[in-house]
């Protein structure tokens, strides 16, 4: 027989009073089983909707829901934590063989699922980013903003993926909760998730308008938000100012060497100058060099205080959700 795959969708909330009641419907609508465009069967077995506590009536929304549908779990934060944290929450809450995350505005159609799960299934990759085929529906600024600033995370970060990440998300269930278990405050879901899973694909999918809703970041969030996956991206960044250090020193070196070969032949055109720049030089280079090599060992301790885990355990592949599944037609 087929293997049916089961899904669980997590859709942090913070502000949907208005936009979850229509998510949720369209998402109900996969919760009888479904074949993918692939041949795949499928099916949504739980909706966790988690409650970020925002300023509207999204709490009454997300009671309305429970009661309307059986497969909608309300989860309940203590306080405002965070979209990232929120999602965790929701990751670690879940119990199928793949999670999806998704926003609460609209701007993902949970039909994409199923594509989703096929390049999942095809590429045998335990996440699949969304990749938008059209702009976002955000302003100019905030989205050359947001390439730009992917484009500097891809130069920090080991693998250089940041362009793919995407809160459109399909993860294969364990290594989702798994991260959920380890990762630790401040750190950016996406790079958490890089850590353990190096088998990324991406699925086409065309967003839509988040209609009437005020976003919930402004510049000053959109700003820590990225500082966040600078520092929980990797050390390269401590790495640079140790290169820098080598470098300065180097030339300062060359320069002493220059300076006293000139000096041998009398050509040394104003003294005191040279060697004053030759000392600052190697001293500035000494002391980026060694505050580089201590960044690195403070680097690592954050890594240990960050949960970046050694290793992670999973099941067998050929018997798990990404199992090669027979053809119509060839012997099971």
């Amino acid at each position: 027989m087929s293997l049916t795959h089961t899904v669980s969708v997590v859709i942090p909330v913070y502000r949907g009073a208005e936009t979850l009641p229509e998510v949720v419907s369209e998402v109900t609508d996969l919760a009888e089983p479904f074949v993918t465009p692939d041949g795949h069967q499928g099916r949504v077995t739980e909706i966790l909707l988690v409650h970020d506590h925002g300023p509207d009536a999204s709490d009454l929304a997300i009671r309305q829901l429970a009661e309307k549908y059986d497969i909608v779990r309300p989860i309940w934060l203590s306080r405002n934590f965070g979209q990232h944290a929120a999602t965790l929450a929701g990751l670690a809450s879940s119990g199928s063989d793949w999670i999806v995350t998704m926003d609460e505005d609209g701007q993902h159609d949970p039909a994409y699922i199923r594509p989703m799960l096929d390049t999942a299934l095809r590429e045998r990759a335990a996440l699949v980013y969304a990749r938008p085929t059209n702009a976002a529906p955000h302003g100019p600024l905030r989205n050359l903003t947001s390439r730009g600033s992917k484009v500097v995370i891809d130069r920090l970060m080991p693998g250089g993926s940041a362009r793919q990440f995407n809160s459109f998300r399909l993860i294969l269930g364990e290594y989702g909760r798994s991260v959920s278990a380890y990762a630790a405050n401040g750190v950016y879901l996406d790079v958490a998730l890089s850590w353990v899973i190096s088998d990324v694909a991406t699925c086409p999918v065309e967003l839509r308008e988040e209609g009437e809703r005020p976003s919930g970041y402004n510049y000053r969030s959109l700003m820590s938000h990225f500082w966040r996956m600078v520092l929980t991206g990797g050390t390269r960044l401590l790495r640079a100012v140790s290169i820098c250090g080598a470098l300065l020193a180097a030339a300062g070196i060359v320069l002493a060497v220059v300076l006293v070969v000139a000096r041998l032949a009398g050509g040394v055109p104003v003294q005191g100058w040279t060697s004053l720049m030759a000392a600052v030089l190697v001293c500035s280079g000494t002391i980026m060099l060694t505050l580089g090599v201590i960044a690195e060992y403070l680097g690592v301790s954050v890594n240990m205080a960050m949960g970046k885990p050694l290793y992670v355990i999973v099941s067998d592949p050929a018997n798990g959700p990404l199992r090669e599944t027979p053809q119509p037609g060839q012997p099971e």
